[in-house]
């Protein structure tokens, strides 16, 4: 697995490039066990083999056409496909090439295409926090699939951006801030209570994954690129310790950077800098536990946790959110078939909403299990998408550590 995205897509360079990446798959459909959507849909052309069997058909000659798109878009990219295949196929690349290069081939009906561009533009605008006052303000009048979506206005406390030696950078995203400020003031609060200083450049916005997931490659690094430039001062001396996300979407997508810009001879040195200092939140947790276990409160209710798809199978990072919290005296358990994915993957609930509400309700009855007090999880996508079928509290594990802060 030697070919590099970037390498697939320039002019001098053939669809033997993009073979290159899926020869390793020897079709044994072990991943298929762990597909949500082959799970779902019982069709072989919609697990990783059969989607790859599709791309590997489109790069021989074969047909381009509607069916290919519809099937590599009902794809959920929760990667819970690489965390099984025995050969170590890196299935989300050959994902991402398949869709750019069918929406390349293949045309969508006008009203699709447009669902797609201003989920592209919207949700990474400026503009999108207007977007959801406006969404609350209308919300009965919205459809149920952008209506569940949208959360009670919040006004959390104005966190307090202690000074202390150790310093990060905070990676705030682009949805998280308008639906769910709590998420990233708990953050901070957190960490000044464990003796780190918390620092956020205006500047930086959507960390590239939505649109690159959207087959928007060159969007997705033009995203990349605005967040090294709003971090180029910080980055210059050595001051700062980690660059942190608390959605775990945006965290996988940091530790891309490098790999991703690496032909760019103007970035390529910055972004490898950008990845090397990534971390998600969930990996501060056992400094955090060290710094404020005398602080946190006892009797507290029962929680489950569900792990994103995004930090157990994308970055491979696992028990270190329910060991870390159990260590500090809460209760959470993992519930069955925790590997599975809920259904939110970005935008994909919005797309194909039907998918995405049978895994939720699948994935709301294993949680409900245990009768637990309240869900948490570790990506604001999750979150929000739980909330639409929960009958109990959702929230981030940082705001429920935050809540028994004494």
């Amino acid at each position: 697995m030697q070919t590099k995205l970037h390498e697939v897509f320039r002019e001098d360079q053939g669809a033997k490039r993009v073979a290159d990446l899926i020869k390793q798959c020897v079709h044994c459909g072990f991943c298929n066990a762990t597909c949500p959507t082959y799970q779902v849909l019982g069709d072989e052309l919609d697990g990783p083999r059969g989607r790859i069997y599709l791309i590997k058909q489109m790069l021989e000659g074969g047909s381009a056409g509607r069916i290919t798109q519809r099937h590599l878009d009902r794809c959920l990219t929760c990667l819970n496909c690489e965390t099984t295949c025995p050969s170590g196929v890196k299935y989300g690349q050959i994902v991402d090439i398949g869709r750019q290069l069918v929406e390349a081939r293949a045309s969508r009906p006008p009203l699709e295409r447009a669902a797609r561009a201003s989920l592209r533009s919207g949700l990474t605008s400026p503009l999108f926090a207007t977007a959801v006052a406006l969404g609350r303000v209308f919300r009965g009048l919205l459809p149920r699939t952008l209506r569940d979506k949208i959360p009670a206005r919040s006004t959390p406390p104005a966190p307090q951006f202690g000074s202390h030696a150790r310093k990060i950078l905070l990676l705030r995203g682009c949805v998280q801030p308008a639906l769910l400020p709590s998420i990233d003031a708990a953050t901070i609060r957190v960490l000044d209570a464990a003796g780190i200083e918390t620092r956020i450049a205006a500047a930086t916005g959507c960390c590239g994954a939505l649109r690159t997931h959207l087959a928007d490659h060159e969007g997705g690094l033009d995203d990349m690129r605005r967040n090294i430039d709003a971090w180029d001062e910080e980055l210059k001396g050595q001051e700062v310790s980690a660059i942190v996300s608390s959605a775990t979407a945006c965290a996988l997508s940091l530790k891309s950077y490098g790999e991703a810009l690496a032909h760019d001879a103007i970035y390529a040195a910055r972004a490898a800098r950008v990845s090397a200092l990534a971390r998600d939140l969930s990996e501060l947790l056992p400094q955090i536990s060290l710094a404020i276990k005398g602080r946190v409160r006892s009797g507290r209710e029962r929680g489950v946790y569900h792990p994103p798809c995004t930090l157990q199978h994308g970055q491979k990072l696992r028990g270190g959110v329910e060991a870390g919290l159990r260590n500090l005296g809460f209760e959470v358990a993992l519930p069955r078939d925790s590997h599975l994915c809920c259904g939110s993957a970005g935008t994909y609930s919005l797309l194909e909403p039907k998918v995405a509400g049978e895994l939720r309700d699948w994935k709301l009855d294993n949680l409900l299990r245990s009768a637990p007090d309240v869900i948490v999880s570790g990506n604001v996508g999750c979150i929000q998408h739980l909330r639409s079928g929960a009958s109990i509290p959702v929230k981030h594990w940082i705001e429920w550590l935050d809540e028994a802060l004494t």
